[in-house]
């Protein structure tokens, strides 16, 4: 491809519409044709980044390789392309206005005015420009977050405005995502919202080529010629999708719909044929009659956010479907387990226990009965992250005999810390360098030979003949305790795979139990639909003997 295609994706009428499904599952289709796509997600918000956003209101942060701490869209991305994105895959507001003060401040304006245009609007086209040429991509695909209407995003609406006449507009094609509601009274779906929320769009300068019209109902013909006719939008660039059981189906339905043949138009490039076989095959065994039933336990903090595990709970679905087993997920307040009884109570009718990550001290305790219950009880548990680190302190308090043994992050006076943080980030910590402090990204992993993780790793085919080193990803500011590793060792914790730079332990796991494993990194954020993360799949697997 001669010139680079870019495609902005937008979003109308309400938030929550699934432009991040939507955008993931364009990218699907484009990379299943072979070009080379690239990912983009600009967010409103005057963050920096999503490390500090409460993920109680705004979901999981998604973390990159290279520490990127990002919106959860970014985990549709990586699943629906098959692919590691990096830091020039997430922009929000914050960065673009923090790099124009420093601009202003160090005289790179020569003394100009600096202004929304061309300033800011300027810099934002900037990291679309940067993210084409550190990809190489053919195609970059952005989404921009919120919904037409909100001032917070006016400088991202105007910037892929302009984009049209810096690159062309026969490069340059925007997909707008509207809500078609149903009112219930008349039983119909309703259109103008979906019309006003364009007219609002075409007013900032931006005539969509494609129209997303989403529904919780079937859009039939006439309210797709409604739309195209009120909205200035060709008919057959008008899709109706519907709300499905699965969102791994939306690639299917928006080919379906010829939306590959609508940009190969614009484009003036050639359609190719795709190899969808492995997404087609995965999609078919969704809805595949299951040889079982694997019903987990997700011990949260966070019950009010399903989007808060998100990578989790797709991670498990993903492995489900592996196994051909049907899922069932249950949500347990980690606050609701107080002792002993209320564990055995809330968990006795599961065959599998997952402890995900968290910080803070709020439901600890509870996640600590949680995990006991899965040891004696030999439960199959996956802890992650703080559900590691909370395994190792229920086996240093209940088998080693390390009474209140603890993190310092709950407790910094206990007489066992198991759980520390490291010199170096102690003075981070002090300086309130939050975000310096945290190991964040992809670190190396070392797996012992003749373990779970190891055997796990090497029936998936994640290891070279000629090596046990695994990459994964982090996000934590704690780490295992070393001086209380042989302590530990002598009670029979293994400790399976191992940080080779720093001598830092990355997973634990029992011996004479179906299935316990814990890990200090994220599983959940490489596990993908066509690549199910090995831990997820025996973990799943193990619930069902």
């Amino acid at each position: 491809m001669n010139k680079t295609k870019y495609i902005f994706v937008t979003g109308g009428v309400l938030s929550g519409l699934g432009k991040g499904v939507t955008a993931a599952s364009i990218g699907n289709i484009l990379s299943s044709q072979g070009f080379c796509v690239w990912m983009q997600k600009f967010d409103q918000y005057l963050n920096v980044d999503a490390g500090t956003l409460n993920p109680n209101e705004h979901g999981e942060v998604f973390v990159l390789d290279d520490g990127a701490e990002t919106d959860l869209d970014l985990g549709h991305y990586e699943r629906f392309i098959d692919k590691n994105l990096n830091k020039t895959s997430s922009v929000m507001s914050g960065q673009i206005f923090s790099a124009i003060l420093e601009n202003e401040r160090s005289g790179k304006y020569l003394g100009k005015t600096v202004q929304m245009i061309p300033h800011v609007t300027d810099e934002v086209k900037s990291r679309i420009f940067k993210a084409v040429k550190a990809s190489d991509c053919d195609i970059l695909i952005t989404e921009i977050g919120g919904t037409i209407g909100d001032y917070e995003g006016t400088h991202f609406i105007e910037a892929i405005r302009q984009m049209q006449y810096d690159v062309g507009k026969e490069n340059i094609l925007y997909v707008h995502v509207g809500f078609l509601p149903y009112l219930g009274a008349s039983q119909e779906l309703k259109t103008k919202p979906l019309q006003n929320s364009v007219h609002d769009i075409q007013a900032m300068g931006i005539q969509p080529d494609v129209l997303i019209a989403r529904a919780d109902f079937p859009v039939n013909q006439k309210l797709v010629e409604k739309i195209a006719l009120f909205t200035g939008v060709d008919r057959e660039a008008v899709i109706p999708l519907e709300t499905v059981d699965s969102i791994y189906k939306v690639p299917q339905i928006l080919k379906k719909f010829s939306l590959d043949k609508l940009i190969a138009k614009k484009f003036k490039i050639r359609v190719k044929n795709g190899h969808t076989d492995g997404w087609d095959k995965f999609v078919k065994n969704i809805n595949k009659p299951k040889i079982g039933k694997a019903k987990i336990a997700l011990i949260a903090k966070y019950t009010g956010m399903k989007d808060t595990y998100f990578s989790v709970t797709e991670s498990l679905k993903i492995a489900s479907i592996w196994q051909n087993t049907e899922l069932e997920i249950g949500w347990i307040d980690a606050e609701e387990i107080k002792n002993e009884s209320d564990a055995k109570e809330l968990l006795k009718d599961y065959q599998g226990i997952c402890v995900p990550g968290g910080f803070g001290g709020r439901g600890v305790e509870g996640k600590i009965e949680a995990i006991k219950y899965a040891r004696e009880k030999k439960i199959p548990f996956l802890g992650l992250c703080y559900g590691m680190q909370l395994a190792t302190i229920e086996f240093a308090r209940n088998v080693a005999g390390l009474k209140g043994a603890n993190t310092t992050e709950v407790n910094s006076e206990t007489a066992y810390p198991v759980i520390d943080i490291l010199p170096e980030q102690k003075e981070k910590l002090r300086l309130k360098d939050y975000g310096g402090s945290m190991r964040l990204g992809a670190y190396d992993c070392e797996l012992q030979p003749n373990t779970i993780a190891f055997n796990a790793y090497k029936s998936s085919k994640k290891l070279s003949s000629n090596s046990n080193i695994v990459s994964e990803r982090h996000r934590h500011r704690y780490e295992f305790n070393n001086e209380f590793k042989d302590q530990l060792g002598t009670k029979g914790l293994i400790f399976s795979g191992i940080n080779p730079d720093r001598n830092l332990v990355e997973i634990i796991e029992l011996k004479n139990h179906p299935f316990f494993v814990a890990t200090q990194f994220h599983p959940e954020f490489k596990s993908r639909p066509l690549r199910p993360h090995p831990l997820f799949l025996e973990f799943v697997k193990s619930t069902l003997k």
